[in-house]
């Protein structure tokens, strides 16, 4: 095999095997769709490292019982958080995969960094006492709300994080930790979240992040295109018909971030008068069906689909997942759904689906602890 291709299939079997969805090499054969040859020479490496263990035997299936194949247990954790403008949401991840726990704590981006993360050190260690006693941190993934450039985990000119520019959050982060840290950005570490959650069903798949701010990024073959950078996937600032013109915060005019963004809806409805001044308060005014709240809801998941119009034409992706808080509003997906089969052609929607995320909130944590084993090389050893 190819070396990339290799990397590719052993992390897919990892995987496969720390969710349970496989445990043994028929089942590791048809959930990767290869050939047998394929799977026994990715499992033969992995016993040989030491990273899975073969012992016991399944039930027959009409020919020869099959060998059970599990991980090798570690004692440790994996630490896994995502910041977002007003909330962080910290987790404890199995080093084999696997959400542990999760929480979720009140933070300000704009404070800057040096109190975001006492925070979530805090967080962390008030975690690790109550369902980790004892166990030592193996890693620390952390997903940041801007331009990270990837791995070094610097940050790119973020356009609201006032005294972030130019941090680099992995020498921090290390610093404090005295871990494997890798640092990413929020759309790309839940994308790779949705890509595991889904189990890899999807070839190629714009995933959007719609909360406070919006991010997107494209996955293809279960890698993310990062760009020369590592910044791409900032759809934020791709200007948009309609927009009003409305300043943005990366000192531009008309940004879709200004338009469809959670701060973008809470921004107008208090404008109007609103009570729902917060994307949680916006969520809770569209189940209620406030009519003002969801009109522009609509509105705003329409601009959405405006923006994506043109990358799906350029891409041709498989699906569209769009993820964040504003996910779970169904008028919001509907709308950006809409506007995509007005706009595109219907050879690139014919077989297109788009829809809510299923990893939900958790997605970033899920993709982080995914990228801790299989790029910072703290998987189970």
């Amino acid at each position: 095999m190819e070396p990339s291709i290799s990397a590719t299939l052993r992390d897919q079997t990892l995987d496969l095997l720390a969710s349970g969805a496989a445990s043994s090499r028929a089942d590791l054969v048809e959930a990767l769709q290869v050939a047998p040859s394929t799977v026994t020479t990715v499992v033969r490496r992995l016993l040989e490292e030491g990273v899975v263990l073969e012992e016991g035997v399944g039930r027959s299936t009409g020919g020869r019982r099959p060998r059970i194949l599990r991980l090798r247990e570690t004692n440790g954790f994996l630490a896994v958080a995502e910041l977002g403008g007003r909330h962080a949401r910290v987790g404890l991840c199995a080093p084999g995969g696997g959400l542990r726990v999760t929480e979720e704590v009140a933070i300000d981006i704009a404070a800057g960094p040096t109190e975001v993360f006492d925070v979530v050190t805090a967080t962390l260690t008030r975690m690790q006492a109550a369902a980790a006693p004892g166990e030592p941190m193996l890693g620390l993934g952390v997903a940041l709300p801007g331009p990270v450039e990837f791995p070094h985990g610097r940050l790119i000119g973020p356009a609201r994080m006032p005294g972030w520019s130019g941090l680099d959050a992995r020498a921090d982060l290390t610093a404090r930790f005295e871990v494997p840290v890798l640092v990413d950005n929020d759309a790309k570490a839940a994308a790779i979240g949705e890509y595991v959650t889904r189990g890899r069903e999807t070839a190629d798949m714009i995933y959007v992040k719609a909360g406070t701010g919006i991010g997107a990024c494209l996955v293809s073959g279960g890698q993310i295109y990062r760009g020369g950078r590592g910044l791409s996937g900032d759809v934020t600032h791709v200007r948009v018909a309609d927009s009003g013109e409305r300043h943005c915060s990366c000192g531009s005019r008309g940004c879709l971030e200004t338009v469809a963004s959670g701060a973008a809806l809470a921004r107008e409805l208090a404008e109007q008068g609103s009570s729902a001044t917060t994307v949680r308060e916006i969520v809770t005014a569209v189940g209620d069906a406030d009519p003002t709240v969801v009109t522009m809801v609509r509105h705003a998941g329409g601009l959405l689909g405006v923006a994506l119009s043109g990358l799906v034409n350029f891409l041709n992706p498989d699906s569209v997942v769009i993820g964040g808080a504003l996910s779970s509003l169904d008028v919001y997906v509907a709308a950006t759904r809409g506007m995509l089969y007005e706009r595109c052609l219907p050879s690139m929607t014919q077989s297109l689906t788009i829809e809510a995320s299923v990893a939900g909130p958790d997605a970033a944590l899920v993709g982080l602890g995914h990228l801790l084993r299989t790029t910072a090389d703290v998987r189970p050893s």
